[in-house]
């Protein structure tokens, strides 16, 4: 994670001025049974796509807060990072998407029976949602929905 002051200064003014909104209680529900025995789906705000999928788009005020779903048995090398930030350096995520999203980790892990296994689809969100209520409101429970149809009783969340 970088530091505070490694962001311009425009980066710093803003995460300054912006409104950030407290969750309490945060939303959690113990899992029941051991992880080598869950399903386990992959949440990601890397923003990334599928070749066959429109990239996020940046024109949205606000961001976009609409996700995609990645395949589980995607190759990782085509995923496409349209993450709209400019406050971190991209490179390392278009190197190794596993970075952002971890999926051949994963993998790694299902098959060393340290998870049960993994849903046939992922989900990937744009990160930079500054006006998150469309998200929150419309987007996250149409999410949650989904991957709850699909049996999914765990969700590893990565932040980018």
């Amino acid at each position: 994670m970088g530091d505070y002051n490694e962001f311009s200064t425009g980066v710093r003014l803003f995460l300054r001025a912006y409104p950030w909104r407290k969750i309490d209680p945060v939303p959690f529900v113990p899992i029941c049974k051991p992880v080598s025995e869950c399903r386990l789906a992959l949440i990601s705000s890397a923003g990334f796509a599928t070749v066959d999928q429109p990239p996020f788009d940046e024109g949205i005020r606000g961001g976009d807060a609409s996700f995609r779903t990645i395949s589980s048995d995607c190759e990782l090398a085509e995923l496409i990072n349209t993450h709209r930030s400019e406050s971190f350096d991209h490179k390392g995520l278009e190197q190794d998407p596993n970075l952002g999203f971890p999926l051949e980790r994963l993998r790694e892990l299902v098959a060393d029976g340290q998870i049960g296994s993994l849903n046939s689809r992922h989900l990937s969100f744009m990160g930079s949602i500054t006006a998150p209520a469309r998200l929150t409101r419309e987007t996250a429970p149409e999410a949650v929905s989904m991957l709850v149809r699909d049996g999914v009783e765990l969700a590893l969340l990565v932040p980018v």
